[in-house]
């Protein structure tokens, strides 16, 4: 029992402390804890008749964070929608994301939401894991390290799943303030947006390149609202044998740290990130990463792991061992010695210790038999391992430092003692257009300038400049690359990829992101988000019938009650779509409390942000297709209901004006009929090349299309579906969902009009002549008439 003075600990006066003086305790500490969870604490360590120390209340906090218990969705939330009523939502995530798979309930998805990462079924023997992460707070403050950092926990979280995954992919998404943001726009002590740009993507780089992965699918997206917060989403994939996804842990079973030392940097790493950003934060809570250790480490595990050495492990993420430890010990209890624990260097105390999140660190549970074998294999390559503790029956939280007792708690209280956030939601739909609004005008000359303007926006220009600093071509299983076409000229939808060479199957994955919509009606953004993420993946040959989705939310002040009901319209749309569509959700993440502060001192939140990413099998990589047009005089269909749907769209982004109009809708049951079919004709042979119609609708997938392959297009875009007449800038920018641009030889057009009867529509042909041309048939106009060349220049503008 801890009932005497130590000099090792320090002792914490709560429990006579009054409310203002609990907030000040959680302020003070940077515990990130409300006045709720202090006194449930408070009333705790009353019962134990005795003050916390440091470590217990340390442990408290980073087990409780935002970050590790995700409260927001857990909690209770008392949904009002004008018009519609009220809805209680006990547990949002189980009442929508997580529902839609057990829903489902697809017997291929061999591990969802109970792990580091979800992993679906590749083949008999086989498992694909898949986990994005992300690290908006500490690359906010330090872009190299914090984003690094990012790249190498979310390394760490495949290897922790299961027995251990070998990661064979990663992926990145980044959301930026635009580089040229007048400088009078930055907040106070914020970096400027190109130092933020440069460092996170060199931190990426620089720790998936040393460690081997490749590096083959993303996007980067810019907006003002994420000058002083930018999102850093990192993404692994990897291979797991069938029979080392489930883990184990027993009494007697002893603590391994393996891998990395353990130091200062990243105390408070998880409270720190589910808190506001503010000035003075210290950039001490960033992690410091070691690519190399972690490559050892990543190589060593693989060989215990095989061995049959260990029988649980996670990693060192969030929270530091207080996590780790805690949730490998939480149904059996544990006792850790932290004198044991190999340090950076001296004068830690041993909270310090207990709560650092120091890099490229497991925690394995090692039968005390294998401890040798262990010990030797790590000293075989250079990978430190160290005994710290014992798994026990007792159901506590024993913590040590040379003898003494330095924490004590019960592992039920730690787990499922924090006490659920109770929040009211108010969502009031956006005052709709009046009918008399006029519509944008264009003369006949201004749609080629328009094109020009889109293909050079930040958000769809190319993004070479970022991708060829990743080698995408590591572990020799690359099969779709980022660029396709002459010269790697055209951006490709998907990557796809062997994680198994000896294997004709492969890997696709995908992402969909569409924070422009989040600003009008956040559940289609959601919806959106969805359908993009699939119709890039069905684009290159995936088949959503064996497909899973992850979910990776970052949103601003979830105490807001207008963003919290945002955030419950997105999340419905995640189930109603992912459930029309019938893929399942295997694992995600969510960040709140993204705001930041505007030079007027005001708190601003960033855009609401969802980015969904993909992943499924294919069953034969020869059928897959890519995004360049292949062959003079082949058929150019588009695919798909084109609507009048320009809310939140790129084109008002170019004109410089408001995100008016109606934000595109996904229509789920037509949306997957056409998807199920397009595949079938992909595997028919019928395409020769796709492309998905996502930011600047038709008119820039179709210049994707063509200076990707260096042929021109002669297409009468008034042949397209439509529910109803709708206006030529309608036809060639909208951005309405579930759509494609699909390349059809002569001789196969027959068989794909009719297995797609319906859905598609001939706009025209593929040309010899290297010159883009969209026209009215109707009224026999040619609306724009654009060389390639002039076209490529224009997307492969720098940001």
């Amino acid at each position: 029992m801890l009932t005497k003075d130590s000099p090792l600990v320090q002792k914490i006066a709560i429990l006579k402390g009054s409310d203002s003086q609990l907030l000040e305790i959680s302020r003070k500490g940077l515990l990130s804890l409300n006045l709720q969870e202090m006194k449930v604490i408070q009333a705790y360590f009353k019962k134990l008749g005795r003050e916390p120390v440091d470590a217990e209340l340390e442990t408290l906090a980073q087990t409780w964070s935002e970050h590790c218990k995700h409260k927001t969705f857990g909690g209770v939330i008392e949904y009002e929608e004008e018009g519609r009523g009220s809805r209680v939502y006990d547990n949002l995530l189980k009442s929508t994301i997580m529902r839609v798979t057990e829903e489902l309930d697809r017997p291929w998805c061999w591990s969802t939401f109970r792990d580091n990462a979800g992993v679906i079924a590749f083949d008999e023997d086989w498992g694909i894991a898949f986990k994005v992460e992300t690290h908006n707070h500490p690359s906010a403050l330090e872009p190299y390290g914090g984003a690094g950092t990012g790249i190498g926990g979310v390394i760490r979280d495949i290897l922790g799943v299961g027995l251990g995954a070998k990661p064979v992919l990663n992926t990145d998404v980044f959301a930026f303030a635009p580089r040229s943001l007048s400088p009078k726009l930055i907040p106070k002590g914020v970096l400027p947006p190109q130092r933020i740009i440069n460092g996170v993507i060199a931190g990426v780089r620089d720790y998936g390149n040393r460690m081997g992965i490749p590096t083959a699918n993303g996007a980067v997206y810019f907006d003002e609202g994420y000058v002083a917060n930018p999102l850093v989403f990192c993404g692994t994939v990897g291979l797991i044998p069938k029979d080392k996804v489930e883990k184990s842990v027993q009494t007697g079973d002893l603590v391994v740290t393996l891998g990395g030392r353990t130091g200062r940097d990243g105390i408070h790493g998880a409270t720190f990130s589910s808190a506001a950003l503010e000035e003075g934060i210290t950039s001490s809570v960033v992690q410091i990463g070691h690519a190399i250790m972690e490559k050892r480490t990543m190589d060593v595990l693989l060989q215990a792991r095989d061995r049959g050495l260990y029988r649980g492990l996670t990693d060192c993420g969030a929270g530091g061992f207080s996590s780790a430890v805690g949730e490998l010990g939480a149904e059996t209890g544990v006792r850790v010695d932290l004198e044991k624990v190999p340090l950076k260097y001296h004068g830690l105390a041993p909270w310090e210790i207990w709560v650092s999140e120091s890099q490229e660190r497991m925690v394995l549970a090692v039968p005390p038999a294998n401890w040798l074998e262990l010990s030797e294999l790590c000293g075989s390559e250079g990978v430190e391992a160290t005994i710290i503790g014992q798994f026990t029956n007792d159901h506590q939280l024993n913590l040590r430092y040379e003898g003494e007792t330095v924490g004590l708690l019960d592992m039920e209280f730690v787990h499922e003692g924090m006490p659920r956030v109770h929040r009211k939601a108010a969502w009031y739909h956006p005052v709709a257009e009046p009918k008399s609004a006029k519509r944008p005008r264009f003369q006949q000359r201004d749609y080629g300038s328009t094109l020009l303007k889109l293909l050079a926006h930040p958000n769809i220009a190319a993004k070479k400049w970022v991708v060829r600093q990743y080698d995408h071509e590591v572990q020799g299983g690359s099969v779709i690359k980022p660029f396709a076409g002459f010269d790697q000229r055209g951006p490709n939808d998907a990557c796809v990829f062997r994680p198994r060479l000896d294997s004709i199957q492969g890997v696709v994955v995908s992402n969909g992101f569409n924070p422009s919509y989040g600003e009008l009606d956040p559940y289609w953004m959601a919806a959106c988000a969805i359908d993009e993420a699939l119709r890039n993946l069905v684009a290159v040959g995936g088949n959503i019938n064996h497909a899973a989705i992850l979910d990776n939310f970052c949103w601003g002040d979830s105490q807001d009650p207008r963003e919290l009901a945002a955030l419950v319209r997105a999340c419905q749309a995640c189930y109603d779509i992912a459930k029309g569509f019938g893929v399942p959700f295997i694992s995600g993440k969510d960040s709140f409390n993204n705001t930041w502060r505007d030079p007027n001192g005001k708190l601003r939140s960033i855009p609401r942000s969802l980015l969904i990413s993909a992943i499924g099998v294919i069953k034969d990589i020869t059928q897959t297709v890519t995004m360049d047009t292949k062959q003079p005089g082949d058929w150019i269909f588009l695919i798909g209901e084109t609507r009048e749907e320009l809310g939140g769209s790129h084109l008002w982004k170019v004109l410089d004006k408001p995100p008016q109009g109606t934000v595109p809708h996904v229509q789920v049951a037509k949306a997957r009929e056409c998807f199920e079919l397009l595949h079938q004709a992909i595997g028919k042979g019928f395409v020769r090349a796709c492309h998905d119609l996502s930011e600047g609708g038709v008119a820039v997938a179709a210049a994707e299309m063509a200076f990707g392959g260096e042929f021109g297009m002669d297409l009468d875009i008034h042949k397209a579906l439509v529910p109803h007449a709708i206006p030529d800038s309608a036809l060639l920018f909208s951005e309405s969902a579930s759509r494609f641009l699909v390349e059809v030889p002569p001789m196969a057009r027959p068989g794909f009009e009719a297995l797609l009867k319906g859905y598609c529509a001939a706009l025209g042909r593929v040309t010899k002549k290297r010159t883009l041309i969209l026209r009215n048939g109707r009224t026999r106009r040619i609306l724009l008439k654009q060389p390639l060349e002039r076209l490529r220049a224009a997307w492969e503008t720098i940001a």
